[in-house]
């Protein structure tokens, strides 16, 4: 195998979205296949119509059939792993069984090992897909997003009523009544979220206690912990005092604005440029999705972190200020920079779309939240917390005109994690902290409401 396609593969999946092994997400699969198989189901309204939606049109057809075939075809010429879907069709049962079940923590397999989160069933069936170019032109498709949007509203009605909660408890996988599971709310898998949250990087000593029901709104003694459903459970808030916002009154001091990993920092960006490229230059035109307010952080700086499968996923204001604007702009949900797929000498990334992050910040569904900072250095901001794969239901719980404070809730991913960015105008000079971290996909958590920059 080419050495650098090997280094590639065995690098370690950002996020902990997936597990690090492939063929622990090849068993998996297969597990979906024989829960399928035995509980046979009509395809539900949404998937029947994008399954009609494809057949109805000869070049969606072919590209759906070629992107499978072509993955197949890669998997054989360097091994790969986790292509384990066949066809279009195949596909579609399979995303069938996934509207009946909740992400899953820690599989118990034959090794008798934990294998990690499938927070991205979706994703898991269409990695190595998506990463062709009949992929790429297919999840490109404005018809094919609309359609995924139907599909994953329809996956969010049962992942927030009761019946999602058995993930929570039952030590037993849906998906094969042999196979155990470690409930999220049993001892290892909360001493996981309890090692994530401790673990989170900022400024000063560590406020976080040591158990998850003192580190997260829950009621132990409840069903449940008191938790609704699998979502309510996934966007679980902090208790008082657990992330306290640094420097309150200083207004000059900038803080985190999600439980994040930083990625990279970006100086004088443009409004317009080639987001598409190998680079993946950012493009504030189309990360703004030409808003009219774009042109103002022209040459501006773009500061952009991801989340971690199990941490906090809601959003707070980095700054103090006043809501000018709020949108959501729809976007894709499995499309990847192709230059991040089997066109890169390097191999295809292993986790799509995680290396593909900037460019979705152009392509993804997102939400966009200007602030009129009360600094005048730092005047008009955005927050832009971006959609991926799954993960794109961008709930904002502001309004424009509302007054928020350093700190004060934006609102939040449902489903899975993500990537948000922070825009700054040009002539905002800022001082960046990382707490002895270099911004990249190998950097760690750092706290919500820590400071991660300074105004000159």
């Amino acid at each position: 195998m080419n050495k650098a396609v090997e280094t590639r593969l065995n690098k370690s999946r950002p996020g902990g979205w997936m597990p690090q092994d492939s063929a622990r997400i090849e068993r998996w699969i297969r597990r979906i296949k024989h829960y399928v198989a035995n509980q046979p189901r009509a395809l539900v309204a949404p998937i029947a119509e994008l399954r009609d939606l494809v057949n109805a049109d000869p070049s969606l057809h072919a590209q759906a059939e070629a992107m499978f075939k072509e993955a197949w075809r890669h998997k054989h010429l360097t091994p790969l792993g986790q292509v384990e879907v066949r066809s279009f069709e195949e596909f579609l049962g399979l995303l069938n069984g996934i509207m009946t079940t909740a992400p899953e923590a820690y599989q118990d397999i034959p090794t008798h090992e934990p294998s990690g989160l499938i927070g991205f069933p979706i994703n898991a069936l269409l990695d190595w897909p998506m990463a062709t170019q009949s992929g790429y032109h297919f999840f490109a498709n404005a018809l094919i997003n609309q359609q995924f949007k139907k599909i994953l509203d329809y996956w969010a009605l049962f992942l927030q009523s009761p019946a999602s909660r058995y993930v929570l408890n039952e030590p037993v996988s849906r998906l094969d009544r042999e196979t155990l599971v470690v409930p999220w709310l049993g001892k290892v898998a909360m001493a996981e979220m309890v090692k994530v949250a401790t673990g989170a990087l900022g400024e000063g000593s560590n406020p976080t206690p040591a158990s998850f029901e003192q580190i997260f709104q829950c009621d132990p003694a409840a069903e449940y912990f008191g938790f609704g459903s699998w979502d309510a459970f996934f966007t679980r808030t902090f208790r008082p005092g657990v992330r306290p916002v640094s420097a309150p009154e200083d207004d000059n001091v900038i803080v985190n604005a999600c439980e994040s990993a930083p990625l990279q920092v970006k100086k004088e960006v443009s409004c317009s440029d080639q987001f598409w490229l190998k680079g993946q230059p950012y493009s504030l035109d189309n990360m703004l999705d030409f808003d009219d307010l774009a042109p103002r952080f022209e040459g501006g700086t773009v500061y952009q972190a991801f989340l971690s499968a199990l941490s906090y996923h809601r959003w707070h204001s980095p700054v103090s200020g006043i809501i000018r604007k709020v949108r959501i702009v729809n976007g894709t949900y499995y499309l990847e920079n192709q230059f991040e797929g089997f066109g890169d000498p390097q191999g295809a990334d292993p986790s799509a779309p995680n290396n593909s992050q900037p460019f979705l910040t152009s392509v993804a569904t997102r939400a966009l939240i200007f602030i009129e900072a009360d600094n005048p250095k730092i005047g008009l901001m955005c927050v832009v917390p971006v959609g991926m794969a799954e993960v794109s239901s961008c709930d904002i719980t502001v309004r424009a005109g509302d007054r928020v404070k350093k700190g004060d809730q934006l609102g939040m991913f449902h489903f899975g994690g993500s990537t948000h960015c922070l825009l700054f105008r040009p002539g905002v000079e800022l001082e960046f902290e990382f707490y002895g971290q270099t911004p990249s996909l190998d950097a760690g958590n750092m706290r919500l409401n820590t400071a991660i920059a300074r105004v000159r």
